[in-house]
């Protein structure tokens, strides 16, 4: 049984994980429960939000936050641990001038309408995800330009425009890899929108590119891929720009979920480019697991809700978040009939749920498991404190929990060094115990999740992340 706190404790012990960390560290790990894995070599990069105000100025939105890396290098049963802070030309300004200067998703200038107003320029924060690819590393954020580090000293080199192959597209967070083929796309515009998809090979040159003109507004996070298949999940959002022109609103604030208009699919081809659009009933969904072609059909499994959250303030005020609503997150699978153009949604686990990830070599091919991030608890909404094996053929799953007061991170799988298979490898996630204000690393055995192989204690607390990605390479030179 899995002890869960009171939802008012939950909600502060939740807040508390998205406290700024403004220090950077550099040490060897050696407060270790357990025993890391020998074949267990390579680093673990991971992205997400670190300041949460600029000179006492809290920002409106976790989104908005300047993105920091944090690193796990493993070496020969030895673990180290960096933390960095991207240096984006926002991030230098703001430090240096000492207050806001840029919107965001959900911020706004302090001043009021009159230091917003016509002011559209908003702080690429560089702190969604990262990926090491083609020989870079790239800190990534949805809408913008990648940011290239140095793998080995975390030193930001810089806006990368792919050696010119972006222009003022931008280039997403969530890229796809496909049988060696790394896939991304970006989206551009706010009504109607451009949607650019680039295809690149192991040394991160273009091997085709496309793009197309996507009608209204939405917010195209991730996407799925097959070997013949791009497949976006448009959702029914209505944009109304003047309120955030005019200094009034943030940009979160104008955009409202339409659940009166469906969700539309939009299934490109790899080989052709044409587009096909299918529809369905209306959903939110940010993140998805994986998709594949069978008979005829692509079936995904993705996150599902009935809606997005709106909210009215622009401030995060986290402690204050309800977890006594309706679940926010649910898994489904999704079937697209390309011979009849039906779709179907069926519900596999009704549980607060997100980050769903495959073993990388089963991307874009029909797969068992999945592994996701879950609420402790079975009903109500809650913050996914939890690490979940779901098994797509039978519906079982395995749980690992942290505590009532601790909430881990995406699951990040790294496959074992022998044979493929589904669960042969470890599951990685960073993980924030709110009872000592301090975070660890955790490794679990794909197989079997019943105990953690490793629990690495950090010295210090990490702010709650969003993506990180697995290399083979530990980049030890300098650290060393």
């Amino acid at each position: 049984m899995i002890v869960t706190s009171s939802p008012s404790q939950l909600a502060k012990d939740w807040a508390k994980g998205y406290t700024s960390q403004p220090k950077e560290y550099s040490y060897q790990i050696k407060d270790i429960e357990g025993k890391i894995p020998s074949d267990l070599q390579g680093t673990l990069f991971r992205n997400g939000p670190g300041l949460f105000e600029v000179a006492g100025e809290p920002i409106g939105h976790i989104f908005d936050a300047d993105g920091m890396l944090s690193v796990f290098r493993f070496q020969e049963g030895k673990i180290f641990f960096e933390n960095r802070y991207i240096r984006t030309e926002g991030y230098l300004k703001e430090q240096e001038a000492q207050k806001i200067l840029y919107r965001g998703f959900g911020t706004q200038r302090p001043g009021g309408w009159l230091a917003n107003v016509f002011n559209t320029k908003v702080k690429n924060p560089a702190n969604t995800n990262v990926i090491y690819w083609g020989k870079k590393l790239w800190a990534m954020w949805e809408a913008g330009h990648p940011h290239q580090l140095n793998p080995e000293t975390l030193e930001t080199i810089g806006l990368d425009d792919l050696d010119g192959l972006l222009n003022q597209e931008a280039f997403s967070a969530h890229p796809r890899i496909i049988d060696g083929t790394f896939i991304n796309f970006g989206v551009s515009g706010m009504s109607p929108q451009t949607l650019s998809i680039w295809e690149l090979d192991q040394q991160g040159k273009k091997i085709k590119s496309s793009s197309y003109s996507v009608d209204g507004s939405s917010l195209l996070h991730d996407f799925l891929v097959t070997p013949n298949y791009y497949i976006f999940i448009k959702h029914p959002f209505k944009l109304n720009p003047f309120p955030w022109l005019l200094g009034i609103k943030s940009l979160e604030q104008c955009l409202n979920f339409d659940n009166q208009n469906t969700t539309k699919i939009l299934i490109i081809s790899r080989n052709n480019q044409e587009m096909e659009i299918l529809e369905t009933e209306a959903f939110f969904g940010f993140h998805h697991g994986n998709a594949w072609e069978l008979d005829n059909k692509i079936c995904l499994a993705t996150i599902c809700s009935d809606t997005f959250p709106q909210r009215e303030k622009d401030k995060m005020e986290l402690d204050k978040m309800s977890f006594e609503d309706p679940i926010f997150g649910q898994l489904w699978q999704v079937t697209l009939d390309l011979s009849s153009k039906a779709v179907t949604r069926q519900p596999l686990l009704e549980r607060s749920c997100d980050f769903p990830s495959v073993h990388p070599a089963f991307v874009g091919k029909e797969n068992r498991y999945l592994y996701l991030n879950v609420a402790s608890q079975a009903t109500n909404n809650a913050p996914t404190q939890a690490i979940m094996k779901y098994d797509q053929w039978n519906g079982k799953s395995q749980i690992w929990s942290p505590g009532e007061r601790s909430f881990a991170g995406e699951p990040v799988f790294v496959p074992r060094q022998d044979e493929v298979g589904e669960d042969n490898g470890y599951l990685l996630s960073v993980v924030y115990d709110a009872s000592t204000h301090r975070s660890y690393l955790v490794i679990l055995d794909a197989q079997n999740l019943t105990a953690p192989l490793a629990k690495c204690h950090l010295e210090h607390h990490l702010p709650q992340g969003f993506h990180g990605t697995w290399t083979s390479q530990n980049f030890l030179n300098v650290v060393s």
